[in-house]
């Protein structure tokens, strides 16, 4: 039996052939199914232990919450320590040395990540007093320094022309 026989023209063809590429789209588009070890303890473990530690492609989420190749890869290789008997500990050991503090979702403090716990705030702090002095010297200085609000130009006196007479505000 032929699908498309020589009496079809160019039109049944084309269908043909996006409905080919449209298989081949769906199919590469479709997502593997999660592999999960067949004890849920076992899982639970290793569910607890890549939530401590950060997806080094995504770099804001846990290695548990991504779906990128690099944390499947991670997830199965703490699964399989864990099976093997290692602790918890020691997986975030192994994975520390390897990887170095950044793997960890929750780096240590420490003299080499002080900068990344306490920096934001000593840059808010920092910068709230820059404002706080800016804001203190401005109310120290007379109001002659500032310039008259544009409301308030017709009650100002002309200081240019002396005999210009004051505009008055128009009633709109």
């Amino acid at each position: 039996m032929k699908l498309i026989s020589r009496r079809t023209g160019p039109v049944a063809h084309l269908a043909a052939l996006v409905l080919l590429v449209m298989a081949v789209v769906i199919d590469a588009g479709a997502l593997e199914a999660r592999d999960a070890a067949d004890d849920p303890a076992l899982e639970a473990r290793m569910m607890h232990v890549a939530s401590a530690l950060r997806c080094l492609v995504c770099q804001n989420q846990t290695i548990a919450d991504s779906h990128a190749g690099l944390a499947v890869d991670l997830r199965r290789e703490i699964r399989e320590q864990l099976a093997a008997g290692r602790s918890e500990a020691e997986v975030l050991t192994f994975m520390t040395d390897r990887y170095g503090d950044f793997v960890l979702y929750r780096p240590p403090v420490d003299a080499r990540t002080w900068l990344l716990w306490f920096g934001p705030t000593a840059l808010l702090g920092t910068a709230a007093g820059g404002l706080w002095w800016h804001l203190r010297g401005r109310s120290r200085r007379p109001d002659t320094d500032f310039e008259a609000d544009p409301d308030e130009l017709p009650r100002a006196p002309a200081i240019d022309n002396p005999a210009t007479p004051p505009r008055r505000a128009s009633k709109e």
